[in-house]
C-alpha cells in the first residue's frame, strides 16, 4: 500500500509540470572556506542533504520487467576546523552500491527501518585550501570535471578513497590522485588490492560568443585484470573462463563542451567526449553526444539534456559509469532524455527516459541484442 501511495504522488506531482532529469549535484560538495576567525563556533558547522522519491520502470527484451518505488536520502556536513582546513563527512542510503543510493521501499519492512538500516558513510575526508588549489585526504566526492556532468566514465556519485588535489584559476582546472575504489558492502576482499590513478587537464577559453572548455585524462586502474568483479557483477565489461577480469583498464578520456549563455533566451550546453581503454586490445571505445537547454537555478526555471552515448564492452570500468543508462555499465548505446523543473525554493520534480539497445554479450539469453526502456519520475527536496 505504501509503495502504491509513492507512485501515485510521485507520478501525479510530475504531471503538474513538464519533467526534467538532470541528477542533484552531491549533497556534501564542499565551497570556499571562509576563515575560522571571522564567526562565531556554532557558524563553523554546515548541514545539508537531500531526499528524492523515485518511480521506476523497466522493460527490457530478454528479463522480466520491473515497476517499484524507491528513494534516495543524502546527509552531508561540514566542519570549518582551521582556517582553510575543513572536516567533511556525508552519509547516503542504498545497500552496497558504490554509485547509488537508491533503496527500493518493500511491503513487509516500516517506513524506519529504511531509512536507518540502509543509511551508510559514503564520504569522510580532510580538506585544505591555499589559494587556488584544493587537498582532499580522505573518502570524498569525484574530484574530475566532466562535460555537461558526462557519466561516460565516472557515475554522479563515485566517491574517492585517497589523496587528490587540485588546481583551479579562470583559464584551466589540474586535478592529479591516488586512490583505491570505494569499498561497499559487497565489495570482495580484492578490492583492497586495486588503486586508481588519476590525472586530469581542463583548459578553459572565453570566445567572443561562447565558452569553451577542453580536457583531457587519464585513469589507470591497478590491479583488475585477472581479479574477480569488486562488486558482484562485471556491469558490461569482459570476463574470461574462470569469471576473473580478462583486461586492465588504463582509460584515456577526451572532451569538448561549449556553453552558449543566451540562446533564444536560454543558457546553451553543448558537448562530446569519448574514452579509449589501452588496456584491452578490442571492444576498449566509446563515446556520447550530448546538449543541455536551459538550468533549473531559480524557481519556475526548467532544463532539458539530450544525450547519445555507444560504450564498448571494455571502453571503461563498469563498476563506475552511469549506473542508470543500460542497466549500468558498459556494452550497450542508446538515447537519454533528463529533464528538471524547479518548483519552489527547495523543491524540484524530474524525469529521466532512456531508449537503449544492449549488446548481445550483455544480453540473458543467448544470440540477442534486447532493447532496454527504462523511465524515472522524480521529486526532490533540498535541505
Amino acid at each position: 500500500m505504501k509503495k502504491i501511495a509513492l507512485s501515485i504522488a510521485t507520478v501525479a506531482t510530475v504531471a503538474t509540470a513538464g519533467g526534467d532529469i538532470a541528477p542533484v549535484e552531491p549533497a556534501t560538495e564542499v565551497k570556499e572556506i571562509a576563515p575560522v576567525a571571522e564567526y562565531d563556533f556554532m557558524d563553523r558547522f554546515h548541514f545539508k542533504g537531500d531526499l528524492r522519491l523515485r518511480y521506476e520502470s523497466i522493460e527490457r527484451d530478454d528479463a522480466d520487467n520491473k515497476y517499484r518505488n524507491r528513494y534516495r536520502l543524502r546527509l552531508g556536513a561540514k566542519v570549518d576546523l582551521l582556517e582553510n582546513l575543513q572536516f567533511q563527512a556525508g552519509m547516503r542510503s542504498g545497500f552496497a552500491n558504490p554509485t547509488s543510493g537508491n533503496q527500493t521501499f518493500e511491503d513487509d519492512e516500516s517506513l524506519s527501518d529504511y531509512f536507518l538500516q540502509s543509511l551508510r558513510f559514503n564520504i569522510m575526508s580532510l580538506n585544505y585550501k591555499s589559494g587556488n588549489s584544493t587537498y582532499k585526504v580522505g573518502r570524498q566526492p569525484y574530484m574530475m570535471y566532466r562535460p555537461i556532468k558526462s557519466q561516460l566514465v565516472w557515475d554522479n556519485d563515485v566517491s574517492m578513497n585517497g589523496v587528490n588535489y587540485q588546481y583551479k584559476d579562470d583559464t584551466k582546472i589540474i586535478t592529479l590522485g591516488i586512490n583505491q575504489p570505494t569499498l561497499e558492502e559487497k565489495a570482495t576482499d580484492d578490492a583492497e588490492d586495486v588503486s586508481l590513478f588519476i590525472a586530469q587537464y581542463v583548459h578553459k577559453s572565453n570566445l567572443d560568443f561562447a565558452k569553451l572548455n577542453l580536457g583531457t585524462g587519464v585513469y589507470i586502474y591497478d590491479g583488475l585484470k585477472g581479479n574477480i568483479p569488486l562488486f558482484g557483477s562485471s556491469k558490461g565489461n569482459t570476463l574470461d573462463a574462470n569469471g576473473f577480469y580478462e583486461n586492465d583498464y588504463h582509460i584515456v578520456e577526451g572532451f569538448g563542451e561549449l556553453q552558449f549563455k543566451d540562446v533564444v533566451g536560454m543558457p546553451l550546453k553543448v558537448a562530446a567526449g569519448v574514452a579509449y581503454n589501452f588496456g584491452a586490445d578490442e571492444n576498449n571505445f566509446g563515446y556520447d553526444i550530448a546538449l543541455q537547454l536551459g538550468k533549473a537555478k531559480d524557481v519556475g526555471d526548467w532544463q532539458v539534456k539530450y544525450s547519445y552515448t555507444d560504450l564498448e564492452e571494455d571502453a571503461t570500468y563498469g563498476a563506475y559509469s552511469d549506473s542508470d543508462n543500460f542497466g549500468g555499465g558498459t556494452a550497450a548505446s542508446g538515447h537519454a532524455i533528463r529533464a528538471k523543473y524547479k518548483m519552489g525554493k527547495n523543491l524540484y520534480i524530474a524525469g529521466n527516459f532512456f531508449f537503449n539497445e544492449l549488446y548481445e554479450s550483455k544480453s540473458k539469453e543467448d544470440g540477442m541484442e534486447p532493447s532496454y526502456e527504462r523511465v524515472q519520475l522524480d521529486v526532490i527536496v533540498k535541505f
